[in-house]
């Protein structure tokens, strides 16, 4: 039985975190991290923040506009934004 070898795309890191300065992408266990993704991570953060008053008004509004901002750069590449995998293309 042959195996597969999985490529790796990135260029610095390890199995748990690579880099490819070049193109400016990071993986985090093989898994690409778009700017989009974070952004909705960060924004969801902030919501619920402000929702669960756990913090400060003004740092939850931040955070969700943090977000917000990461996610209008990424905006073109959505389609790809939870796709498994390392994305190569």
């Amino acid at each position: 039985m042959r195996q597969l070898r999985q490529m790796k795309p990135w260029k610095v890191g390890n199995r748990i975190v690579g880099l490819d300065p070049q193109l400016r992408r990071l993986w985090i266990g093989g898994q690409r991290l778009h700017h989009g993704l974070t952004g909705a991570a960060f924004a969801t953060a902030g919501l619920a923040r402000l929702a669960a008053r756990r913090s400060d008004a003004s740092r939850a509004i931040a955070w969700t506009l943090a977000g917000g901002v990461l996610m209008a750069h990424d905006w073109k590449d959505r389609s790809v934004w939870f796709r498994r995998g390392p994305q190569t293309d």
